[in-house]
């Protein structure tokens, strides 16, 4: 077996380091005429959204799409006819000067992934759903039984294999944590381990031919799940002498705002450890859209230098494992840390303090005629002032926090409190008696400021690093190996970046922190740019990352050639009358291969069964069948109704 060496013995398990950048050396498979993995750049892909039959529709999307920054594109083919029509759009594309190299998108039919394996570069099979069954069925296996369900898949499987070793086509196991089979459901459950165990059976199989032209993926719209089994992977891979490449991605992270966050999250969460060779970002919108967001987040590591953080404790600590969520213990301050929600802190020191109305863009609504605020769900908790002093009265639920020495001078101290500097707490005689913030870089934890810690101080960790999200990391798993059970909010400052790239940097920096159950709150500082843009941003993180839900979350699949209805607009439809259900979950789901299992943990779920036929969910059981489209988010309501869980709008 020809391989580029694994490193055995990674650092925390799954990556090369834990306290500096460094990608995680993968095989190099050959996808047409461009590279995958090894030392070749993080490559960017999609998928196409039209009928596969719609030869010229199919090409010019793609040219779009290659346009936009694509360097693969995928393309259903849910069954033979549309497997072999791949090979019309690829004459047509060559024929125009493009040579993109082609993906076949399958799903239960091995027939279609044979004659696609002879077409096209690349074939993507879903161990799920390629050989195996997803009932819902719970069966208790012997393992004579589980052991020949595994000989019956090996024998439909490796047909496949064989063609693609015979004309040199590669091939993606992509794992999805929705369709997961009933027989690894019933074995392993419908966990990370199940993921990655469903994945290993097929390179397994593979590695029995002995063909290695793999990539493999590890897909969920659950961020904390999609990481945990990304890291699984590597780790039980490095184990067995493997280093294939692995493609990126967040399955039905939606669109707009919300879509770009949280696939920020899980993508860059890994991305910052090194692992991930080629990106697709997920987002119910057209696809040449997708690939700027995943360009994005790759070019941010083209010139991440190998810088690395130094006094680190010992990172592997049995009080951390990045494998399952566990939030780091604290004592609470007040209604910071412990079992109290994540807190969002913003900067309002430049805007105009003679003027309640502009906390408005952070979820404090002010009505002049009552002198009241009205919050939103999304309202900040602590607001940043500096030394500047509003000559208003702020809500009673917002706290103010001011530079130390202009805390000291005022005159009403209520709701308001101190942030100091390390020397300024360790010099202060006087501070405040219920709550003090301690400004602290990734690199400042020493003997000296411990000492001066007390049941009121929450910590504000900012850093200037490079790799500035190991360096917090870090300084978190010094805080648990000296059983430091402080809050910290995490701080982190974006300068000359755009709003778009402002969104997606700081999910991946701060989203990577909490995904593993650090930090007690957030701080985004970035100056220029609008509070509502910041103060959405933030929460978003926070609700990509599930530890602080705050809005109705949909899961919605990216649409393609097997899609149903218009999802763009079916999205927009099911927002417009649904968005304030605070915490309800909606899977919106172009067809039944994105169905019931793709929707992963969604409290309800639309999934397009038929032309104009749309099939409801209550979780992953059938509520009603076969509803005539224009009819059926009336009658999706009127369950959420029936359940208990509706509002009205106010």
């Amino acid at each position: 077996m020809e391989n580029l060496s694994v490193k055995h013995s990674l650092e925390g398990g799954y990556c090369n380091s834990l306290t500096q950048y460094s990608r995680f050396l993968t095989r190099e498979v050959n996808i047409g005429d461009i590279a995958l993995g090894g030392h070749n750049p993080i490559r960017i892909q999609s998928m196409t959204t039209t009928d596969t039959m719609d030869t010229i529709g199919t090409v010019e999307q793609t040219i779009r799409m290659v346009e936009s920054g694509c360097e693969y594109v995928r393309i259903t083919a849910p069954s033979i006819k549309e497997a072999e029509n791949l090979a019309n759009i690829k004459k047509e594309l060559r024929y125009r000067g493009y040579n993109v190299p082609l993906i076949a998108d399958i799903h239960f039919t091995p027939n279609a992934a044979e004659m696609a394996a002879r077409i096209v570069e690349k074939v993507r099979v879903n161990p799920g759903n390629y050989a195996d069954k997803k009932k819902f069925e719970n069966i208790d296996y012997t393992q004579d039984a589980y052991n020949a369900e595994l000989d019956r898949i090996y024998k439909k499987f490796i047909p496949l294999v064989k063609i693609c070793k015979e004309y040199g086509t590669a091939m993606r196991i992509g794992t999805n944590h929705g369709s997961l089979s009933d027989r690894i459901m019933s074995h392993y459950g419908d966990t990370p381990r199940g993921m990655v165990e469903s994945a290993m059976e097929f390179i397994r199989m593979c590695e029995d031919q002995q063909y290695y032209n793999l990539v493999i993926s590890m897909k969920a719209s659950n961020t904390q799940v999609m990481v945990q089994a990304y890291r699984l992977l590597v780790e039980t891979m490095a184990k067995e002498g493997m280093n294939y490449p692995l493609h990126l991605g967040v399955t039905e992270a939606g669109d707009g705002e919300d879509g770009r966050i949280k696939s920020a999250v899980g993508i860059g969460t890994l991305l910052e450890d090194g692992l991930g060779d080629t990106i697709r970002v997920s987002l119910t919108e057209d696809p040449e859209f997708e690939a700027p967001v995943a360009k994005a987040l790759a070019d941010r590591y083209a010139k991440r230098s190998l810088e690395s953080i130094t006094k680190l404790p010992n990172p592997q600590r049995p009080t951390y494992s990045p494998y399952e969520y566990n939030r780091r213990v604290t004592q609470p301050v007040q209604h910071i840390g412990d079992h109290h929600h994540p807190l969002v802190m913003i900067d309002v020191a430049q805007q105009n303090l003679k003027d309640p109305y502009f906390l408005n863009t952070i979820g404090y609504n002010y009505s002049a005629g009552l002198d009241k605020y009205n919050l939103a769900d999304q309202a900040c908790d602590l607001a940043y002032l500096g030394d500047n002093l509003p000559s208003f009265s702020f809500p009673g639920n917002l706290k103010q926090i001011y530079n130390y020495n202009t805390w000291l001078g005022l005159k009403d101290k209520q709701n308001a409190h101190p942030l100091f500097s390390v020397q300024e707490f360790e010099k202060a005689e006087i501070k405040d008696e219920h709550l003090n913030f301690v400004q602290v870089d990734a690199e400042q934890l020493n003997s000296s400021l411990i000492q001066q810690l007390n049941s009121t101080v929450v910590l504000i960790l900012e850093t200037r690093a490079e790799h500035g999200m190991a360096a917090q990391r870090s300084f978190f798993v010094a805080l648990q190996d000296q059983n430091i059970q402080i809050p910290v909010i995490i701080k982190r400052s974006y300068t000359a970046v755009d709003a778009d790239n402002l969104m997606l940097y700081a999910a991946t920096d701060l989203g990577a922190l909490l995904t593993d159950g650090f930090g007690d709150g957030v701080w985004i500082d970035a100056p220029g740019h609008n509070l509502a843009l910041i103060n959405s941003t933030s929460f978003g993180i926070l609700q990509a990352t599930r530890t602080r839900i705050s809005k109705t979350e949909y899961i919605s699949c990216p649409s393609c050639g097997r899609t149903l209805f218009d999802l763009q607009e079916t999205t927009q439809l099911i927002r417009s009358r649904t968005d304030h259900l605070k915490g309800i979950k909606i899977g919106i789901m172009g067809c039944i291969v994105n169905g019931p299992g793709e929707m992963a943990d969604a409290d309800y779920g639309y999934v397009g069964t038929g032309p104009d036929k749309i099939t409801l969910y209550r979780g992953k059981e059938v509520v009603k069948k076969n509803v005539t489209t224009a009819y059926a988010l009336d009658e999706l309501i009127g369950i959420i109704k029936d359940d208990g869980n509706w509002v009205e709008k106010l």
